[in-house]
């Protein structure tokens, strides 16, 4: 069985040239009195690689739920995949966003299968009942997983997956639908080593791919980012501290600046390492 290409001619086309995917202009989110995200300005143009990095509260899933449509600005635009938030039907725009998160994961069923979990991404639903597939999405979801070294997990029920095996899960699900963007809400939490680095492995293996759509990956841990993504925004208590690429914005002073301690910085082999400074 061969590989199957993440676009297909049924696929609707992306965006027009030189619309970016996301775009944030003076973006405030308030929630019951306390602004958690402020002036954030924000692009991600067609194909990028971005990472979003930040200590715990400064705003990044809220950030996420604003780019999936699950949330609006309290002030400011918000653009995805060239589509202004409060101007168009968030339904139909989720439909071309692939996304993990722990909300999803926690929503599936126990009994569901792994196949049947990722070919549920195709229409972002949570059961294969809710619509119709054929042999062509039965066969995609089995290759996403074959393709991420998980095949032999194909017919398994998800409360019998462990935390590596479910995120692979998520993310095959994330790209069952042929999505334009993909957004990855700390996919490496909760992992051990061994996990980590087999899901950063397939997300290097995605960033090289070139039919692979625009991918925004969120974490706190500089040890999390892929080799291949390129884009950094680093944020703290809802401002952005940097934004940029990342050889220029991932620095000893921008970490310092945002987590509040003064840390070395290094980096190996496409991979990042940190460890705190006297």
């Amino acid at each position: 069985m061969g590989a199957l290409p993440l676009r297909s001619a049924l696929v609707p086309p992306p965006p027009a040239a030189g619309v970016p995917a996301l775009r944030f202009s003076a973006v405030d989110l308030r929630r019951n009195g306390v602004t958690v995200l402020r002036e954030v300005e924000w692009q991600v143009e067609d194909g990028q690689r971005w990472v979003v990095l930040g200590p715990n509260g400064s705003g990044k899933t809220s950030l996420l739920q604003l780019a999936s449509g699950y949330d609006h600005p309290s002030q400011g635009t918000v653009d995805v995949l060239g589509r202004r938030l409060g101007r168009v039907d968030v339904r139909s725009l989720r439909t071309r966003l692939g996304i993990t998160s722990a909300a999803v994961a926690n929503m599936l069923r126990p009994g569901i299968t792994a196949t049947e979990a990722v070919m549920s991404g195709k229409y972002g639903a949570l059961e294969t009942w809710w619509h119709d597939y054929d042999d062509h999405d039965h066969q995609r979801a089995r290759v996403l997983l074959a393709d991420a070294g998980f095949g032999d997990i194909a017919g398994r029920r998800w409360a019998q997956l462990s935390s590596g095996e479910r995120q692979q899960v998520l993310l095959a699900r994330a790209l069952m639908g042929h999505p334009e963007l993909v957004l990855l809400d700390e996919p490496n939490a909760g992992l051990d080593l061994a996990a980590r680095e087999r899901l950063l492995s397939r997300l290097t293996e995605l960033a090289a791919d070139v039919d692979v759509p625009t991918m925004v990956l969120v974490t706190h841990h500089v040890e999390e980012i892929p080799p291949g993504f390129a884009h950094l925004l680093l944020l703290c208590e809802g401002r952005v501290v940097a934004a940029g690429r990342i050889e220029d914005t991932l620095t000893a002073h921008s970490l310092h600046a945002a987590f509040g301690v003064r840390v070395h910085l290094a980096h190996h082999e496409g991979r990042w390492a940190l460890r705190g400074a006297p």
